[in-house]
């Protein structure tokens, strides 16, 4: 009984692996792929920057939307 629960194991181990070549980690790291919060928080994100009408609306120092910084 030892002997199928750890070839079991064994192939569950297995298949777990997985090797990421260079070229591919650059889909790996696009912003497609990052987990976020909220399904909806790239386009709050982007409504919030087109709202504040002004260059810096995600952070930093930034005006009041008028465009005076």
């Amino acid at each position: 009984m030892g002997k199928p629960i750890a070839l079991l194991f064994l192939l569950i181990l297995a298949s777990s692996c997985l090797v990421v070549r260079e070229y591919d980690k650059v889909y790996v790291n696009a912003e497609e792929m990052q987990l976020s919060a909220r399904p909806c928080e790239r386009f709050e994100t982007n409504f919030h920057i087109y709202r504040e009408a002004s260059s810096g609306a995600n952070g930093g120092k930034t005006g009041g939307g008028c465009g005076c910084n």
